[in-house]
């Protein structure tokens, strides 16, 4: 029988055999996987193109390269990661050996969500196969052809007691939820987060929740605004602003608002045409249902660009909404699509009552030259990561950690980062026998002052 309380059973009766954390074993998987990859190249931007529209270039950009470079990165130093670490030794411990070591948590389960399906799929896989864990990974039903082709890659690399992909819907979901698990790694939207959390507490699993949230854009009036409208055109349109770090909005000085959204209007012109709906390189809205969500953020706001929405093709136009009211809908709930309301401050004052009214983003971005604001924002503001002077570029880097705070997450991964997430951190002491102290043994009158010494001078 091949149902799910089967599957995970066979998986935990596999870890316990101990032949995960063989790091030898880890890595010929690792190098079969990205045989295989590689092999699914153009099978892979054929789904995107089928479920997103999204073109091989953007594809290639903000999914399959950076799951290569992850992969490459795991191989190359997987021996130097899962080797035990020696830590200085403290005289309260005299003497001993310390180290760290790095065990697999066990059999761990995967959500991934649909907007970088591939990526977001692939990335914690790798890094919880690389840490020596078992796999059950639930691809998005969202993306029913991307989701096939990684079910297909996952079946090519491993057998079922180390790895499986399980498609499904929300009925999916939840059976695995139900079920026990060693650590779960989640991928999606604040309010499914929430679920997640509350089902891992069942259990006191351990979770990842990479969420999302509105992330804010700050522009002042020290920037050149061409520089910035490009980056920020790019920032957000990517993936048809389906990016939980896209700038959510913009809260720009209020003296060059005007010219910010000229220099914007022109510039979504120059990349994706007068009419955007031709354009090869702007990807589509995932489905009909989060169009018209889209749609409905529109309603009664002050649109100075854009606007055009076809709920049958799934299109909505980069469209810019003047001022919008920190209450309406827009501002309420996280846009994820092209649309980029602009807001404006006067004094640091105004900027910080927005930011502020909103829950905690991922990302924050600044574009500024002025290193005293810059160095304000970065620390009075709390939020998982961020920019100066451009967007997204954080996540490119493996040695910088991923992850949000509050609503917007917990837990980082990335690089090593995300071999450290998969993996239970376990301090070991190696105590010599040669030498063994008294003073810590009773009777222990009259030993006080020998151990506020200790504790003073040797902690």
């Amino acid at each position: 029988m091949n149902t799910l309380p089967n599957i995970i059973k066979n998986q935990r009766r596999f870890f316990k055999s101990q032949q995960t954390k063989d790091v030898t074993y880890r890595l010929k998987l690792l190098k079969t996987l990205k045989k295989e990859i590689l092999e699914h190249e153009q099978n892979i931007f054929d789904a995107l193109k089928k479920d997103f529209r999204k073109s091989e270039f953007e594809s290639y950009l903000s999914e399959f390269g950076l799951v290569i470079a992850e992969l490459n990165l795991a191989i190359k130093n997987l021996k130097k990661w899962s080797k035990p670490k020696r830590i200085k030794s403290s005289l309260l411990t005299f003497p001993s050996k310390d180290y760290i070591y790095k065990e697999p948590y066990g059999t761990v389960l995967v959500i991934a969500p649909w907007n970088y399906p591939f990526l977001l799929a692939m990335e914690p896989l790798i890094m919880a196969i690389a840490a020596g864990n078992t796999v059950v990974l639930k691809p998005s039903e969202l993306t029913k052809h991307t989701s096939k082709v990684i079910t297909k890659i996952i079946q090519n690399t491993f057998t079922k007691t180390m790895a499986i992909s399980i498609e499904g819907g929300i009925e999916t979901s939840a059976a695995l939820l139900a079920e026990q698990w060693d650590y779960i790694f989640f991928t999606g939207s604040t309010k499914v987060g929430k679920i997640i959390a509350q089902a891992a507490a069942k259990h006191l699993t351990p979770v990842t929740l990479e969420l999302g949230g509105k992330s804010p854009c700050i522009v002042d009036d020290t920037v050149n605004l061409k520089l910035v409208a490009r980056r920020l055109v790019w920032g957000k349109l990517l993936n048809g602003g389906q990016t939980c770090i896209a700038a959510d909005y913009v809260i720009a000085k209020s003296n060059i608002k005007h010219k910010l959204i000229d220099a914007l209007k022109t510039e979504i012109i120059r990349r994706y045409g007068k009419n955007s709906k031709l354009s090869p390189d702007l990807p589509r809205i995932i489905n009909t249902k989060n169009t018209k969500r889209l749609a409905d953020l529109l309603k009664d706001t002050n649109i100075v660009f854009g606007g055009e929405v076809d709920i049958d093709e799934c299109y909505v136009s980069p469209t810019i909404v003047d001022s919008p009211s920190l209450d309406s809908k827009i501002m309420q709930e996280e846009i994820f699509g092209p649309i980029l309301p602009i807001l404006t401050y006067e004094t640091n004052e105004d900027m910080e009552q927005i930011i502020w009214s909103l829950e905690r983003p991922l990302s924050l971005y600044v574009f500024s030259n002025q290193k005293s604001f810059v160095k304000e924002v970065i620390e009075k503001f709390s939020y998982g990561g961020g920019v100066i002077n451009d967007l997204l570029i954080h996540f490119g880097n493996h040695r910088l950690p991923f992850g949000g705070i509050g609503a917007s997450g917990m837990g980082k991964y990335h690089g090593k980062h995300g071999y450290d997430t998969f993996s239970n951190i376990k301090p070991i002491i190696k105590r010599s026998n040669w030498f063994d102290p008294s003073f810590r043994y009773a009777p222990y009158k009259g030993k006080m002052y020998l151990l506020k010494k200790v504790f003073k001078y040797f902690g």
